[in-house]
């Protein structure tokens, strides 16, 4: 059974409003772990498979259409990307992983860049873990996971795209992401529920990122 979480307050929801709807700007794109920007903002990384929604869900917090590319391509994104929120905190956009339509070595490359940054950044103060709502954890999404939990690094799992469930599908997936969230040391015991669409699970989400601050 799952137990119910208190919705944040008014005053919390209206304080995350008013800082993502602040100056929020891309400032740097890392194709390489040595190519990363110097440390200077706490960190909140955006981690997932390939076309789970990470930049569709980064343009929704910040109430903007294109700050984070879209694309209907998996693997698309290649690099890291670093996205300024006002000189409060900063966004990561990690490429997906799991599968690219590229090549197998340069999909391999890609993988090594995001958990070597995940392994290394000092001031990455916890990580979303996207899930595509509509296939819950996958293999590829447990083994980061477990790299997350020996890592140290603190994590919650996002479900995205939820506004295509019915209602005993949404529940059915937010009971395993949830069970599954319970077996590894790192992970936050509430699991989100999202849509960049509907704007569903936004606000709470915003609130999230704001207490890290």
């Amino acid at each position: 059974m799952i137990e119910a979480v208190d919705p944040p307050s008014a005053d919390a929801v209206e304080a995350a409003r008013k800082l993502f709807a602040g100056p929020c700007q891309f400032v740097w794109g890392a194709a390489a772990v040595g190519n990363l920007p110097p440390e200077q903002l706490s960190e909140f990384g955006f981690v997932g498979r390939s076309n789970a929604g990470k930049s569709s869900l980064i343009n929704a917090l910040t109430g903007r259409k294109a700050l984070a590319r879209v694309s209907q391509t998996p693997g698309a994104t290649r690099q890291i990307n670093f996205f300024n929120l006002g000189e409060r905190l900063m966004l990561v956009d990690l490429p997906g992983y799991g599968f690219a339509k590229r090549s197998r070595s340069e999909a391999q490359s890609w993988q090594e860049m995001i958990f070597e940054y995940l392994r290394r950044r000092a001031r990455l103060k916890q990580v979303a873990l996207l899930l595509d709502a509509r296939r819950g954890a996958m293999d590829s999404d447990v083994q980061v996971m477990n790299l997350l939990d020996r890592a140290g690094v603190s994590y919650g799992l996002v479900l995205t795209k939820v506004d295509e469930l019915n209602p005993d599908e949404r529940a059915k997936v937010l009971a395993a992401a949830t069970g599954e969230a319970a077996k590894h040391t790192a992970a936050l015991a509430e699991v989100q529920l999202t849509s960049a669409l509907s704007g569903e699970g936004i606000a709470q989400l915003r609130v999230r990122l704001a207490a890290l601050i």
